[in-house]
């Protein structure tokens, strides 16, 4: 009889061992002949040493299922065990799966479009009105490259233009001023990541959300880099973030340009940016429209009544 030692490092330990570790319990029921204890993300095993290499790649494919699909269910386990392959969603327009195994797709064609555009460009520019998925969509493709250890890295930008004067009159450190205006990215996030893996990634530095002005004087290689609300950045702002783009790395940057918030004597930094890169290889654009609009049904009629008011 001999022990091993198995660490879960890939995915969430409260999806791998389950809600009061009932997918352990379950675990140990398939393998009676293993004494099987658990703490942390370390699973102790004792037994003969043919058992226990079998027993290691099975928890391995657990692992590598449970970190691809957020989930890692009853059924899930058996077929793994029995080496049938668990049911998963397979579509065309599957970009990843979020928490508990939902499917995060692409449900437009613009979406569509973004993803065949990330694919193919190392960076490309969405805009189109609010409510059209094109920062959900962005973050679920950084999520993807970074699940897919195609970048080792995530890096999400807002422009802090609605803050203006009044940053300095919220309570707290600066973390506490600018986290509200960082919050869709954060929502985002929580969707597609379990929440332990995200705090940790998040303290460890492999995902990064940060106001625009925290770019200056980097270079972002290894990254998928997102720049969300763009209208309402510069053309000095803008150049220096585009400027950021480092070796493997991929850039989305997002913006609905009917609603620029900078003072009116100043062009935005995304319109001129994309008139300024129009045709540069390696550099995509897609617009997406009032048809794209996935929120409440409401969103589209209001944004079709702002349009034709005069």
């Amino acid at each position: 009889m001999i022990e091993r030692i198995i660490i879960i490092e890939n995915v969430d330990p409260v999806i791998f061992f389950g809600i009061n570790h009932c997918n352990m319990q379950l675990i140990g029921t398939l393998y009676p002949k293993l004494r099987i204890a658990a703490r942390g993300n370390v699973i102790r095993v004792i037994g003969e040493e043919d058992e226990l290499a079998g027993f290691e790649k099975k928890i391995r494919e657990m692992e590598k299922f449970g970190h691809e699909m957020n989930v890692l269910r009853e059924e899930d386990i058996l077929d793994i065990v029995k080496g049938r392959a668990p049911a998963v969603v397979n579509v065309d327009s599957l970009i990843i799966h979020g928490l508990n195994g939902k499917p995060v797709l692409a449900r437009t064609a613009s979406q569509k479009r973004l993803v065949e555009a990330f694919d193919e460009n190392d960076m490309v520019f969405a805009t189109g009105p609010a409510g059209s998925g094109k920062t959900y969509t962005a973050i679920a493709l950084a999520v993807r490259a970074f699940k897919t250890k195609r970048v080792r890295k995530i890096i999400l930008s807002r422009p802090a233009v609605e803050a203006g004067e009044k940053l300095g009159f919220l309570p707290g450190d600066m973390k506490e001023k600018i986290d509200p205006y960082l919050q869709p990215l954060y929502d985002a996030l929580e969707d597609m990541i379990p929440p332990f893996k995200l705090k940790e990634y998040i303290e460890n530095k492999i995902i990064q959300i940060a106001p625009l002005a925290f770019m200056r004087g980097r270079t972002l290689n290894d990254a998928v880099i997102i720049l969300d609300e763009a209208q309402n950045t510069t053309r000095p702002q803008i150049k220096m973030f585009l400027t950021r783009l480092g070796l493997n790395g991929k850039m989305i940057i997002t913006g609905d340009i009917t609603q620029i918030d900078l003072p009116l004597s100043q062009q935005s930094g995304l319109i001129h940016s994309m008139q300024v890169l129009k045709g540069v290889r390696g550099v995509a654009a897609v617009e997406f429209g009032k048809k794209d609009i996935v929120r409440h049904r409401l969103v589209q009629k209001i944004v079709e009544a702002y349009e034709n008011h005069p």
